[in-house]
C-alpha cells in the first residue's frame, strides 16, 4: 500500500492522524472498514473483531476531529466506520495508551490491572478506549465521573468473563493516580494543519466515494447519482457491508458538509440539520424535553449516538427506529431538498410503507423542525426491550395530551415495532379527543388501540406481547398525566445504581 502519496494528485488521498502520526492513503477500497484497516494493513492487532456490527464494543477506537465548538474526542466502533470517512480526522488506538504515558500502563490500563478488570482479555481494549474517552474528557473538565457516567460511557462494551463490577471499579481508580494529561492544544494544531482542501471524489477500482462540502454540492451530486448510497455515521450502512455482503459502487458522505451539523432556534422550533449525530441532536433536545433523556441514554450505545446522525435515523425509516415516534408525537417536521427546491411535510407522512417514503429519488432529508415544548402539553415516551441498554426495541411509543379542564383537546399517540412504519394511533386519539381524562377513558382506549395495530411476532416480541405492552404503555402514560394525584418519575424509575 502507497502510505506516501502526495496530497493534490487527480485522485483525492485520505490524509488523517494515526494515533499522532501523519498517514496518507490512496488505494484502499472506499468500504474497508477502519477495523480491517487497522489489523490488517497497520498491524495494530489491540483493536479486536467481534460482531462486526457495533454491538459488543471490542474494535472500539476514539476519534478526534474540529467541531464548531472545538475539538471533539469521541468513542466509535472501528467495525462499521469507512476509511475514507477519516479524512481531516484523527484516530486513536489501544496502543496509543502507553506512547502517551513514556512506556508505562496508562492510569486507565493500570486502573483494570489493580482492580482485575480482565479475565479473557478479549474485550478489555475496547473498555480501555471507551474509559480513556471519559478520562480524557474529564481531566479536562477537572471533575471526577459519577457512576451514571461511567455505565452510559460503557453501554456499547460487552464483557461475557469478568462481569461490570470490578470494572466500574477500575473506572473510579484511574483517577485515583497521578494523572496523565492529553495534549488537546498540540492535537487541535495538527488537525488544523491538516485539513487542507483536495478533490472531493475518492476513486478506487472497486468504486468511488464523494464527498460533498455544501448542501448545494451535495444536492447535485444525489441529482447525478441517484442510485449513489447516502453516508452519514454508517451504522447500518456498515451492515451492509459486513452483513449482507453488499457492493456500493457509489457512496455520497455527508460527513464533511458545515451546513448539515448545525443546531438553531427560533420561536416556534428546535431546527436541528439532518448531518448532526444523535449525540449532539438529543443533548439539545433534552434541554427542552426532559422526558427524552432516558431514551437519548437508552438509543444504542455511545459509540453509536457518537457517529450516528438523527437525519440518518428518519430518512432510513425502519418501523423500530426509536427517534421516530417520539417525535411523530410531538408534531415534528421534516425538510427534504433537492436542485429542484424543497419541501417540507410532518414526519409522519414521510412514511407510506414498510422501508417506503414519500422521497423522490433526488431528495435529501437536510433539516428536522422540532416544535418547542407547549405550556400546557404532557409528553413522554416510552422504550421497551430485552436488554435495557443497547437494544433494539420490540416496543417504542411517544405521546402527547393537552388537557381543558379534565377534557383531552389534543393528543398524539405513535408507536414504533407495532405496524410496518411508524405509526399513529388515529382510531384511539379519536376516541380520546373531548374526552374526561380518567381511569375510565384509559382502560377503553387501550382496547381501542387493537383498531389500529396488528403487530408481528419476532424475536424481539410476539404480537400478543407487543399489544399488551402498548395497552400498558398507554395506561402508563396515563398514570403520570392523569389531573389527579400523577405519578411522579420517582415513582416509576425502577433502575437504580450500580
Amino acid at each position: 500500500m502507497n502510505q506516501d502519496n502526495q496530497i493534490g494528485s487527480p485522485n483525492r488521498n485520505i490524509q488523517f492522524l494515526l494515533n499522532n502520526e501523519i498517514v496518507r492513503v490512496s488505494d484502499v477500497e472506499p468500504t474497508k472498514s477502519v477495523l480491517s484497516y487497522l489489523r490488517e494493513d497497520r498491524f495494530l492487532t489491540g483493536t479486536k473483531e467481534g460482531c462486526a456490527e457495533g454491538d459488543c464494543g471490542a474494535c472500539t477506537v476514539v476519534i478526534a476531529e474540529l467541531e464548531s465548538e472545538g475539538l471533539s474526542l469521541k468513542s466509535v466502533n472501528a467495525c462499521i466506520q469507512f476509511v475514507p470517512t477519516l479524512h481531516g480526522k484523527a484516530v486513536f488506538t489501544v496502543e496509543f495508551l502507553r506512547r502517551q504515558n513514556n512506556g508505562n500502563l496508562h492510569p486507565v490500563q493500570q486502573a483494570m490491572v489493580d482492580k482485575h478488570g480482565s479475565q479473557c482479555g478479549f474485550c478489555t481494549p475496547g473498555f480501555i478506549m471507551s474509559l480513556w474517552c471519559l478520562y480524557n474528557e474529564h481531566q479536562e473538565a477537572k471533575t471526577i465521573p459519577i457512576r451514571s457516567d461511567v455505565r452510559s460511557a460503557l453501554t456499547g462494551n460487552l464483557c461475557r468473563c469478568t462481569g461490570y463490577k470490578p470494572i466500574l471499579q477500575a473506572a473510579d481508580a484511574m483517577f485515583e493516580v497521578a494523572p496523565v494529561t492529553f495534549d488537546n492544544d498540540g492535537l487541535r494544531d495538527k488537525l488544523l494543519a491538516l485539513k487542507t482542501e483536495s478533490p472531493s471524489t475518492y476513486s478506487h477500482t472497486e468504486g468511488q466515494l464523494h464527498s460533498p462540502t455544501t448542501t448545494a454540492e451535495l444536492l447535485q451530486l444525489r441529482a447525478d447519482h441517484p442510485e449513489a448510497t447516502l453516508l452519514a455515521g454508517g451504522t447500518d450502512v456498515g451492515l451492509w457491508v459486513n452483513k449482507q455482503f453488499r457492493t456500493l459502487s457509489s457512496i455520497i458522505y455527508l460527513g464533511d458538509i458545515p451546513e448539515l451539523k448545525s443546531i438553531t432556534q427560533n420561536d416556534q422550533y428546535i431546527n436541528i440539520a439532518a448531518g448532526v449525530t444523535l449525540s449532539n441532536a438529543y443533548k439539545a433536545l433534552a434541554k427542552h424535553y426532559p422526558e427524552m433523556n432516558q431514551m437519548w441514554e437508552r438509543f444504542a450505545s455511545r459509540p453509536i449516538r457518537n457517529v450516528g446522525t438523527l437525519g440518518g435515523n428518519i430518512a432510513n425509516g425502519s418501523p423500530i427506529g426509536d427517534s421516530m415516534p417520539a417525535l411523530i408525537a410531538i408534531a415534528t417536521r421534516v425538510v427534504l431538498s433537492s436542485v429542484r427546491g424543497q419541501r417540507e411535510l410532518l414526519l409522519e407522512d414521510l412514511y407510506l410503507d414498510y422501508m417506503k417514503k414519500d422521497m423522490a429519488a433526488d431528495e435529501v432529508v437536510t433539516l428536522i423542525k422540532i416544535p418547542l415544548p407547549l405550556a400546557d402539553q404532557a409528553f413522554r415516551c416510552y422504550k421497551l426491550s430485552k436488554r435495557y441498554d443497547s437494544d433494539i426495541s420490540a416496543v417504542f411509543t411517544g405521546m402527547a395530551i393537552t388537557l381543558d379542564n379534565d377534557l383531552v383537546s389534543d393528543v398524539k399517540i405513535a408507536f414504533g415495532g407495532m405496524a410496518a412504519t411508524p405509526k399513529r394511533a388515529s382510531h384511539t386519539e379519536q376516541f380520546l379527543l373531548g374526552k374526561s381524562w380518567d381511569e375510565a377513558t384509559a382502560k377503553q382506549a387501550m382496547t381501542i388501540l387493537k383498531q389500529d395495530y396488528s403487530p408481528m411476532t419476532d424475536m424481539r416480541a410476539s404480537d400478543q406481547n407487543r399489544m399488551q405492552s402498548a395497552m400498558n404503555l398507554l395506561y402508563r402514560f396515563y398514570l403520570e398525566t392523569r389531573p389527579v394525584n400523577p405519578l411522579t418519575k420517582e415513582m416509576t424509575d425502577v433502575f437504580g445504581e450500580v
